[in-house]
């Protein structure tokens, strides 16, 4: 697999910053189709932040959409990835959603590190 800066002649936007509104508005970019589910996910863990007086909400759900940004900012990677979730959905056995879900965990991965390494 190549490096994910190589994959599909690069990203369509810039790496955007990991804070809330900016990982929004990257997200009205590369995948508008998932901003609801961006909105209830960032309202869940503010929700939970202040219920459990912990910052461990905000930034979990800040390194997920961070890493999911960075997938959908690579149009190859992204079509893998959603096509590897929807393979395993549809899998036959459990061996063949395993198989899918594997390649969609190494693309995730790799996208994690992806995002880690950035300055």
């Amino acid at each position: 697999m190549q490096p994910i800066e190589t994959v599909g002649g690069g990203p369509l936007i810039p790496r955007p910053e990991r804070t809330p509104g900016a990982l929004r508005a990257a997200c009205t970019v590369v995948a508008p189709d998932l901003l609801p589910a961006y909105d209830r996910v960032k309202d869940r863990a503010l929700t939970e932040a202040v219920e459990h007086d912990s910052l461990k909400p905000v930034h979990a759900y800040l390194s997920h959409w961070a890493v999911l940004i960075e997938i959908e900012r690579h149009p190859v990677m992204a079509k893998a990835y959603r096509r590897a979730e929807h393979l395993a959905r549809i899998a036959a056995t459990a061996d063949e959603a395993r198989g899918h879900l594997a390649t969609a965990s190494s693309l995730y991965r790799e996208a994690a590190a992806s995002v880690r390494r950035a300055p």
